[in-house]
């Protein structure tokens, strides 16, 4: 028969009280009202023990619980968790770990411990998923660099521009800009060339102001930075997983950072950016790096960076022409387009592997080929 909490004791009573009877048939009984022999017996045996305080429903919460974790323990946790908005159990587990803490629970225990408290949410904790990662061997064999979308602030726009080492997911530059012009940026990677010196490589998307499409790869910047023997490389256009640990630093800002600030200024974004950059170079645990912190993997480039930027110089014997005109230069008295971005620059002119084509060099780095035929490059 089916029981309801109102009579659950009562029936009990009546079980108990039957089964005491002298030839009771306790299986039939355990029959009759619907429970197993096992808890037949079990109730029987506590009523003899205990009286009738023996079938009361007792609490499933073991008496000792060696393996639970300390309510200060939980204050340390959630302590972190308010301090980093963002991060979950294994981050915080290694902080602790670190910070030499003892007894540190499991990063599932820790996330438990968050949930208990209300500090997840469900549907941010979806969107972590692992995938497929490639990276680099060492640092500085190539920096990614972007501007993350901006965002108003009382006296104009913010403009995020963000420069990751591959390898290390180390935050080399962070700079709160108030353009996209590329003398700002050309101003910030100055700073950054400083401090850690030239990469190899620097992956760039195809927006302003690194070049605009295939025909037009090239801009003052990028120019630049090919005098400093950096090679651009520019990730496939409406393809942003190229740069996907850049396009992921941005979400971990937006995460941890920018979901939480109002600045006042560039002056307060900037100040704010170089508090959590420091955070997430030297404290914040990466699991792509094994929950290791970003510092720990970078290293300086031994390349340091020119003050002063020698004279573009080419092979004895090679056909040297200077660019102007708006991106053009002469040959054989026709007008051949290199492009804007090397307007003022000399540049060599080398036979191309097929007839009546010449291979255009800036520095090390081919830039276009003429068409000798025609008064346009075709690439």
């Amino acid at each position: 028969m089916p029981w309801n909490e109102v009579d659950t004791m009562s029936l009990r009573r009546e079980f108990v009280s039957l089964a005491a009877e002298p030839g009771a048939n306790i299986r039939e009984l355990c029959r009759r009202f619907g429970v197993s022999p096992k808890t037949g017996y079990k109730w029987i045996n506590r009523y003899r023990l205990e009286g009738p305080e023996g079938i009361r429903d007792r609490s499933r919460r073991p008496k000792h619980t060696p393996g639970r974790t300390s309510p200060e323990m939980e204050k340390r946790v959630v302590k972190v968790r308010e301090a980093h908005k963002a991060w979950g159990g294994r981050k915080i587990r290694d902080v602790l770990l670190r910070a030499g803490e003892r007894e540190v629970p499991a990063a599932s225990t820790i996330t438990e411990i968050l949930r208990r408290h209300g500090n997840l949410d469900p549907g941010e904790s979806a969107k972590h998923k692992p995938f497929m990662r490639f990276e680099y061997e060492t640092p500085n064999e190539l920096w990614q660099m972007d501007f993350k979308g901006h965002f108003q602030t009382p006296v104009g726009r913010c403009n995020p521009l963000t420069i990751l080492d591959d390898h290390s997911r180390f935050s080399v530059g962070l700079f709160a800009c108030e353009d996209q012009r590329w003398t700002t940026v050309q101003a910030r990677l100055t700073e950054v060339f400083r401090r850690y010196g030239l990469p190899e490589r620097i992956l760039t998307d195809n927006g302003s102001p690194w070049g605009s499409d295939l025909e037009h790869p090239h801009t003052k910047l990028t120019a630049w930075l090919m005098r400093l023997g950096i090679r651009v490389i520019h990730g496939r256009p409406f393809h942003p997983q190229t740069q996907g640990k850049d396009e992921r630093f941005h979400r971990t800002l937006q995460a941890e950072l920018l979901r939480y600030e109002t600045f006042v200024d560039l002056v307060h974004g900037q100040e704010a950016f170089d508090r959590w950059r420091e955070t997430y170079n030297h404290e914040r645990p990466h699991e792509a790096l094994g929950m290791e912190v970003p510092a720990s993997r970078y290293r300086i480039s031994q390349r340091a960076f020119p003050e002063t930027l020698p004279p573009i110089e080419y092979g004895p014997g090679e056909i040297v022409r200077k660019v102007c005109n708006a991106g053009y230069v002469y040959y054989r008295g026709k007008p051949f387009r290199v492009g804007k971005a090397f307007d003022g620059y000399p540049v060599a002119l080398r036979p191309a592997a097929i007839a009546g084509k010449m291979e255009v060099y800036f520095c090390a780095w081919r830039i276009a080929t003429i068409d000798l035929k025609e008064n346009e490059t075709d690439a």
